[in-house]
């Protein structure tokens, strides 16, 4: 558990010492094996990097209650370990620990008169502090050195003040104990050593000469009432008490608090009684608001669904319109062939025949680029529309999670404002603590619903203004594209059309297979029939492989394609690689589209640029050109 951690970095503050103690008290008394060695002997569970493990139990008690209520160098939470640990010593103790702040009676009733008046809060008296002279005054240790001898010799005082007078340092100094039992007994027992040790009350006043020796004792009446610093000392800072009274005391304290307790459990009873009746009331209307969220959602998938199917509708007509007019050019183109052929073998004896047919086929290659370049356009129009659904689907998911946390907000709200009419139903009547906790409510209720609000008008504000810089990035990066169209393939920053075939590729391919001397036009030929291949939708020679550690997906060309491994034996390297580059160029960039599209590229890390680097090379062109020019 990690109430017992020594390694624990992290520490608590003074208010949660309390609670934390009763942790550590809780999971003791769950697990008492893990302090018991055996029947008189226990362990401190919180130090075990201390020389001394084992203990009797009042050494035990007494090191626990050292801690607990030790100086502040010690960690909050190691304070809290060892309260918890006291805790449990004294419950398990039985009848020497009547409570929590009490040693045993049996003993004090022993070892002192009831009727007997002592200083309280407890407090000793320390004599012959040794002092020198220095200056003209007298000086001596400070109380903590004092403090942290005495806790050498196994006491726990709380303070010791050293006692001043107009001369210095008097020699005589105060200790302060606890003010429960526990701490009369660390005094007597201070007292009880330093009178075995011959150094008590009777030795100081008894012996001639005291040097360097300390002697001590309990301040009761006689030194209450000695007219000297220590007397001042004692009026000023205590009360003369006998251990009677003092049982007293606590008796009539212990019985109106347990008459404020049955009182505040009779109040809690019927609280709580109100308190079901709101959880079955706040459950009923959780359970509405949840049935309400669940036919939001359904409706607002269904919306969707349907656009989809509309969306998907469209670009398929627009694909197959493309087909059809992918067919009717390679038939025309085929006719043309033929044309030519004929031509060719009657070109000796009709030239002028061939030269119009010549003049004819470069009309209709110019018709073909241009309705080719339109076809481009109607692609990249799909494409955009294809990009601009994504964002649409990705705003929507972005605003049911948003609704999801203003309806979580909601709820929260809904909550606070049933826990603040449980409290007022409560009452405080005076406590500070429950008028605190109903303060508490009542401004987190506010901040939450000021929270909401700004939630919504943010959420509207961020809506608005990130459909626009899209609009606006978009719209930038399709102009900077039309305006570079014209860079040369050397410049760092340049249009890149992605999934073109160039008929240099397939120029050795027409010389092995063709020899005649059309070697150009075979070229082009060749590279037409697999463009048209390539943007075949159904022809899909790629596979999704698991990259190393299995951790994301790669698609790759499928090498054992029956068709891709005709084009190599057939066409050769060349040729296949500008295939093979082309086809994983369109899965990456339109792989629903499969047609050739621009793309700011950067031609010297062979990378797609950023819409900032791309403005960033057209300024520097610019300031170039403006400084030749001057």
């Amino acid at each position: 558990m990690s109430n017992l951690s020594e390694g624990d970095t992290t520490d608590i503050s003074d208010s949660e010492l309390e609670e934390y103690a009763d942790s550590c008290f809780l999971h003791l008394k769950e697990s008492s094996d893990i302090i018991k060695v055996s029947d008189d002997e226990y362990k401190c569970p919180y130090c075990t990097h201390k020389k001394k493990q084992i203990f009797c139990f009042k050494d035990l008690l007494q090191h626990a209650a050292g801690i607990s209520q030790g100086s502040s160098k010690r960690k909050a939470k190691d304070r809290g370990r060892h309260l918890g640990l006291k805790k449990y010593m004294q419950e398990i103790n039985g009848g020497k620990n009547s409570s929590a702040s009490e040693v045993d009676d049996r003993a004090l009733h022993e070892s002192c008169d009831k009727n007997e008046l002592y200083v309280c809060p407890w407090m000793g008296i320390v004599a012959n502090v040794p002092v020198q002279l220095k200056n003209g005054r007298y000086v001596g240790p400070s109380g903590s050195k004092l403090r942290d001898m005495l806790r050498n010799e196994g006491f726990n005082p709380v303070r010791v003040v050293p006692l001043w007078n107009f001369k210095g340092h008097s020699g005589y100094a105060i200790i302060e104990f606890k003010c429960e039992w526990l701490g009369l007994y660390d005094a007597l027992r201070f007292e009880k050593a330093y009178e075995a040790r011959h150094q008590g009350k009777r030795d100081y006043f008894r012996d001639e000469e005291n040097v360097e020796k300390l002697y001590g004792w309990v301040a009761r009446e006689g030194d209450f009432h000695t007219d000297n610093v220590v007397g001042d000392h004692l009026q000023k800072h205590g009360d003369l008490k006998s251990i009677a009274q003092r049982q007293n005391d606590e008796n009539i304290k212990n019985s109106k608090l347990l008459s404020q307790l049955a009182n505040t459990i009779d109040a809690q009873n019927r609280n709580l009684k109100e308190m079901e009746n709101k959880y079955k009331e706040t459950s009923i209307s959780l359970i509405n608001v949840i049935g309400e969220k669940d036919k939001m959602i359904q409706a607002f998938n269904e919306e969707r669904r349907k656009l989809q199917q509309s969306a998907s509708g469209q670009l398929q007509k627009v694909l197959q319109e493309h087909d059809r007019i992918n067919m009717q050019l390679e038939v025309q183109r085929k006719k043309l062939e033929e044309e030519e052929q004929e031509l060719k073998e009657r070109e000796a004896q009709n030239e002028n025949e061939s030269l119009r047919l010549n003049h004819e086929k470069k009309q209709n290659e110019m018709a073909i680029l241009k309705l080719k370049r339109a076809d481009e356009k109607m692609l990249l129009l799909a494409e955009e529309h294809k990009k601009e659904k994504d964002k649409l689907q990705r705003k929507m998911i972005d605003l049911e999670r948003k609704l999801d946390e203003k309806q979580a907000l909601e709820l929260e709200i809904r909550r606070l404002a049933g826990s603040l009419q449980v409290v007022k139903h409560m009452g405080y009547d005076g406590d500070k603590d429950m008028s605190e906790k109903f303060c508490a409510i009542q401004h987190e209720l506010e901040e939450k619903e000021e929270e909401l609000q700004d939630l919504d008008q943010l959420s509207q504000a961020l809506i608005v203004k990130e459909r626009k810089c899209n609009d606006e990035l978009q719209e930038a990066r399709k102009e900077l594209i039309n305006e570079m169209k014209d860079q040369s393939a050397r410049a760092i920053i340049g249009v890149k059309r992605m999934g073109e075939l160039s008929s240099k590729a397939f120029l050795p391919a027409a010389k092995r297979m063709y020899l005649d001397n059309e070697t150009e036009l075979r070229a082009v030929e060749l590279c037409t029939r697999w463009e048209s291949r390539i943007m075949d939708s159904n022809w899909h020679p790629l596979k999704i492989i698991q990259t190393e550690g299995g951790k994301s997906l790669k698609t790759i060309l499928n090498e054992e394609d029956e068709e891709l491994t005709q084009l190599r034996n057939k066409l050769g390297e060349e040729a296949y690689q500008a295939i093979a580059t082309a086809l994983i160029e369109m899965n990456e960039y339109n792989p629903s589209g499969r047609y050739v599209t621009n793309e700011l590229w950067h031609n010297k890390e062979q990378r797609r640029a950023t819409l900032k680097e791309g403005i960033a090379y057209i300024i520097k062109q610019w300031s170039t050109l403006k400084s030749k020019r001057r």
